[in-house]
């Protein structure tokens, strides 16, 4: 191990940055002017809750900014230790983080398979206890293909999809596998949730598949729709190939 990954993973360093990163995400939050569409959403999300909160990786910096006061959420990191800052600041911003293997499309034929059923067990467990399930749904390392995993917990859980996606006009935007953009301070926000999907028990693979489908195109709606709010493009493409990155001004 290098020094300077030694250094990030000392617990003090990583207590350090984690704070630092809730605190830098309030401020975005505070200083952004977020419009929230669909606009009476409240009593639809009372009557959905608690549901799972699909989103696309790379708006897993952000997904705090979706949760409503009354809401309680919960997420999942794995227990790998560069998953320890993102722990404390979303912890700092009232996450509650599971720290646990995700569940993925293996496990889709048996809950009980090895690797990803702990982490289906604990958010079957959150569900259970009301709390809102904020899970990626790509593919691993495959930006914005859905994975069966997210559809597996819907389907055992029995509790609805939301696709929802947050985006600010100032951003930066990482060359990472999933196109994660990190907000800045002083621009305009969008909170978009998305057509609620509901997984059966137990579909043929005609259905899943094609449930599958249908959530990977609603959850690229979505993620278009709140960049047309903010009067933005979802510019993917300079950075995704591995390029430096950039910000972007309102």
């Amino acid at each position: 191990m290098s020094l300077g990954k030694r250094i990030i993973r000392h617990p003090a360093v990583q207590a350090a940055l984690g704070r630092l990163a809730a605190s830098y995400l309030t401020l975005v939050r505070r200083t952004n002017r977020f419009t929230v569409e669909p606009a009476n959403a409240d009593p639809w999300l009372d009557a959905m809750s608690p549901f799972v909160a699909g989103m696309w990786h790379g708006q897993h910096i952000m997904v705090s900014f979706a949760g409503r006061p009354v809401d309680r959420v919960a997420t999942i990191i794995s227990k790998n230790p560069d998953g320890n800052i993102n722990t404390i600041a979303l912890e700092r911003m009232g996450v509650r983080v599971i720290r646990a293997s995700g569940a993925r499309g293996r496990v889709v034929k048996d809950a009980k398979a090895k690797g990803g059923a702990e982490g289906l067990r604990a958010m079957m467990r959150a569900l259970k206890n009301g709390e809102i399930v904020a899970f990626s749904a790509d593919v691993p390392k495959i930006s914005r293909r859905a994975d069966a995993g997210i559809l597996t917990l819907a389907r055992f859980s029995g509790r609805p999809i939301v696709p929802v996606a947050v985006v600010t006009s100032r951003h930066i935007r990482f060359g990472s596998w999933d196109r994660a953009c990190l907000g800045l301070p002083f621009g305009r926000g969008a909170v978009v949730f998305g057509e609620a999907i509901r997984v059966p028990r137990d579909p043929d693979p005609e259905t899943f598949e094609a449930l599958r489908v249908r959530l990977e195109a609603e959850m690229n709606r979505v993620h278009d729709r709140a960049y047309t709010l903010v009067g933005r493009l979802d510019r993917v493409g300079d950075n995704w190939l591995g390029r430096a990155p950039r910000a972007e001004a309102a």
